[in-house]
């Protein structure tokens, strides 16, 4: 049965009188077995990674394209996040996080820092297939990846699909230009979903989990996320080293939805070799809505297998259709929650 320990629990009045709890968790790595199934394409008229409305069509004539994103300090402002469908974020070596940005539904026109391929990279991008788009890497990263069902696209094959930026420092200053590597072509077209949506004919749990007004996913050193509810835009504020994470273009990122995957980093976390094992299952908070369901994640023996979600009950976990981003924590790693009326 699942592991969990509730480490620290608060409650505390704020404002006029709301009540708000503070609870911080570790999540174990056993769960209760979750039957296997394919995620289904959702309708033609949606976007199959978003779950949005797509009259022009254009998602389904093209493949996923995974780029892979800096997320340093020094690499701020990020260009394009906010355009993609599915954004990774995941533990590299020296204990820094990086970004594994899917595009499809939009191309933007500046998409970077592009910056270096990892291992874990090859678990995310198996069962989408179509592009990766990295600077380089180690002879053991590039080796990974270049056994999953991929196009790959580096700096020194993208031609005209990258760029570097003369006004910032190397290697900060590597960006793509989405139209461009999508002239790459790839395949599958057009990729499988990967979540199932709220709204859709499908049955799936409800998001009937307690109210949130933030949270913070821990990851190490100063890489730790704040995740806070706007209830005018119906998303996800996002809050990186301790300030309003905003774009080149100066939008906040902000999905509408969050996933907190617990994962064993096999070789540890940070170390050169390490990468984030997504076979098998573990356990899973989404955040939706405005709200937190507690489940579990399982992919079937397949590297081709998607990723399903199921609640304490066995029911798919629906998401609100829209940008979602999936955070890559290592098992036990804690979880704060701030909940509210």
């Amino acid at each position: 049965m699942r592991k969990f320990w509730v480490a620290a629990l608060a409650v505390v009045v704020v404002g006029a009188g709301a009540v708000v709890g503070v609870l911080t968790r570790h999540r174990g790595s056993s769960g209760p077995a979750a039957t296997t199934t394919s995620t289904s394409a959702t309708a033609v008229t949606n976007a199959p990674l978003t779950g949005l409305p797509d009259p022009s069509g254009l998602s389904r004539t093209r493949p996923a394209l995974t780029v892979k994103i800096e997320n340093t300090p020094d690499a701020l402002p990020q260009w394009g996040v906010d355009g993609a469908d599915v954004v990774y974020e995941e533990i590299v070596n020296g204990g820094i996080t990086r970004l594994a940005a899917v595009f499809n539904s939009q191309a933007p026109a500046k998409i970077g820092p592009v910056r270096s391929v990892r291992p874990t990279d090859t678990q995310v991008v198996w069962p989408l297939g179509g592009l990766f788009a990295y600077s380089g890497g180690a002879a053991y990263a590039v080796a990974s990846i270049a056994t999953a069902p991929v196009k790959l696209i580096d700096e020194s094959s993208a031609g005209a699909a990258m760029f570097r930026d003369p006004n910032r420092v190397a290697p900060h200053n590597l960006y793509a230009i989405g139209s461009k590597l999508f002239a790459f072509g790839g395949s599958p077209v057009p990729p499988p979903a990967l979540f199932g949506y709220r709204g859709a004919t499908s049955s799936g749990s409800s998001t009937s989990g307690p109210k949130v007004r933030s949270f913070v996913v821990t990851f190490p050193s100063i890489y730790s996320v704040t995740w806070t509810w706007n209830a005018t835009t119906d998303s996800w504020d996002r809050t990186l080293f301790g300030q309003p994470d905003v774009t080149g273009t100066g939008v906040r990122e902000s999905p509408k939805n969050v996933v907190v995957m617990y994962v064993n980093y096999v070789n540890g976390i940070g170390t050169m070799a390490s990468y984030a094992n997504l076979q098998g299952s573990g356990t899973v908070d989404v955040f939706t809505n405005g709200r937190e369901i507690a489940g579990t994640w399982s992919r079937g023996a397949s590297k081709s297998d998607v990723v399903t979600y199921r609640d304490a009950k066995g029911q798919p976990i629906l998401v609100t259709p829209g940008q979602t981003w999936v955070e890559l924590v290592n098992v036990g790693a804690p979880l704060s929650v701030t909940t509210t009326k």
